[in-house]
């Protein structure tokens, strides 16, 4: 009879470092049965969501100090996939706030229970992407997480570009989800095996077949590209962040990218890179596949597009769609130098990015709801007719721009010095001059609300005193980030080191 003893053993073990996301299905759970039992409480999904997020972030506080591997090596846990989570786990428990006070999901739905639910879902699909270190885990997790997005992203029915944007992430995620299995195959079948530890040490050990090896990066790049809106892969952001509601574009600009940036740092680390020395933060790449190179010219060609088309667009949802997608491309100038540096640099503009994105987002919400309009225009005299929002936006602009005294600048701080230190001037200078052209298309923001229409500003715009405390709670840490950042960087540099168990 097979003793099943040590199976037993390491599943218990496993369950025991998967109490976060345990807390997440029992979330799920006990909110689905929530809406089902209260069905004329509109938000009581939602109550029950933000209970569990805390729940979790209690959870994920106990869980500092564990580290290693579960389920077999599928799931990893240490420092680096804690932080990100703390980002995920933040940016959504703001978005069920900001969905509390959106006019956008009040106005066609007496119930909002199973978009709550859905949120939770798709919170459970990013945590597992951040810790996932195996092939299947990783299109598992990033399918778990989709298909909670796609039908977020399609919530308000009764707009038609949200049908529209909902098709289209379904289609292009799709394609990009099959693309990467594909890659996903290819390796599997250089290598022969699905942990990426395993497949690190093959590639060490062995001689594999360059143009296949590579085939089969750019097809996994490909997949990681689309869930991080990197050039050419982008194509899906523009109008399924026009078409979702406000609140579901937030939460993808953030917590979307930020699992995908993970299970990206965490695929070329342990599966492109040497292991992991004392001596030297740096990482080896394994082979002649300059991917140092590969990863730089994505950054270039993403912050570039970006910022470009940026210029010239008028819808409020478009332009930071659109900014989005230049914010991956510095992001990934940091990917690009493979170190432990650049990774310290990345989760330190996350963070940054986090608050001061999700605010300019709040904002757009708030004055959408007010005036019926996600057009530029609507911001016209705004700094006027509504001065604290006025200036709360101006605070999260400057800080995308990246200038000081705000958190964008020391996140740009951190990524340039990354990239510098590594050797990457050219590509510096190149982030450099895309910042000065993205301060122009955030100016023409500020310039609406202060310098344009201002005799003929219309009415004034009030808010409730619950919604401008909200809007404190993300542009006050804005400013004091950009001047007390050093806890932020010693979180940071405590969480680096992307660990590789085995």
């Amino acid at each position: 009879m097979t003793d099943i003893t040590p199976f037993t053993t390491h599943l218990l073990q496993s369950m025991q470092a998967f109490v976060p996301e345990t807390a997440l299905i029992v979330t799920f759970l006990l909110a689905l049965a929530a809406d089902l039992i209260w069905k004329k409480q509109r938000h009581i999904s939602g109550y029950m969501a933000l209970a569990g997020f805390i729940v979790t972030g209690f959870l994920l506080v106990q869980q500092q100090s564990v580290t290693g591997i579960t389920f077999s090596g599928m799931l990893v846990i240490d420092h680096f996939g804690i932080f990100i989570k703390w980002v995920i786990l933040l940016s959504a428990m703001l978005v069920v706030l900001f969905s509390f006070i959106s006019g956008e999901l009040h106005q066609a739905y007496t119930r909002l229970g199973e978009y709550y639910i859905l949120i939770v879902g798709m919170v459970f699909g990013m945590f597992l992407l951040t810790g996932a270190s195996n092939l299947v885990m990783i299109y598992l997790a990033i399918e778990t997480m989709s298909i909670s997005s796609y039908i977020l992203s399609g919530y308000t029915k009764f707009v038609r570009r949200a049908s529209e944007a909902s098709m289209k992430y379904v289609i292009y995620g799709a394609v990009s989800s099959g693309v990467m299995v594909y890659g996903f195959s290819l390796l599997f079948g250089l290598t022969g095996s699905l942990q990426l530890h395993d497949i690190g040490a093959y590639l060490q050990q062995h001689s594999v077949d360059n143009l296949t090896l590579l085939m089969a990066g750019i097809m996994i790049l490909a997949g990681f590209g689309y869930k991080i809106s990197a050039v050419p892969f982008h194509y899906w952001t523009p109008d399924v962040y026009e078409g979702a509601p406000v609140t579901i574009t937030a939460l993808l600009s953030v917590a979307s990218k930020a699992a995908g940036f993970a299970a990206m740092l965490r695929f070329f680390r342990l599966a492109f890179t040497a292991p992991f020395t004392a001596v030297d933060a740096d990482w080896t790449v394994i082979g002649s596949i300059d991917w140092h190179f590969v990863l730089a010219v994505l950054a270039v060609l993403t912050m570039t597009l970006g910022n470009l088309v940026a210029l010239w667009q008028s819808n409020m949802k478009r332009m930071l769609a659109y900014s989005s997608i230049a914010h991956a491309g510095y992001m990934l100038m940091a990917v690009a130098v493979l170190n432990d540096t650049g990774v310290a640099a990345i989760l330190i503009y996350f963070f940054t990015y986090m608050i001061m994105n999700l605010g300019a987002f709040l904002i757009v919400q708030l004055v959408a709801d007010k005036t019926g309009s996600e057009d530029l225009e609507a911001y016209s005299g705004l700094g006027y007719r509504s001065p604290l929002i006025g200036v709360a936006l101006t605070v999260f602009l400057i800080s995308l721009t990246g200038l000081p005294p705000t958190a964008g600048f020391i996140g740009k701080l951190y990524v340039f010095t990354s990239v510098i230190s590594a050797g990457y001037v050219w590509l510096a200078i190149v982030g450099v001059l895309n910042s000065v052209v993205s301060l122009y298309y955030y100016v023409r923001v500020i310039r609406n609300m202060y310098l344009r229409d201002v005799e003929s500003q219309g009415s004034k715009i009030t808010f409730t005193p619950a919604v401008l405390a909200l809007v404190l709670l993300l542009a006050v840490p804005t400013l004091i980030l950009g001047i007390w950042f050093g806890p932020l960087v010693d979180w940071a540099n405590l969480s680096m080191a992307i660990t590789a168990f085995h």
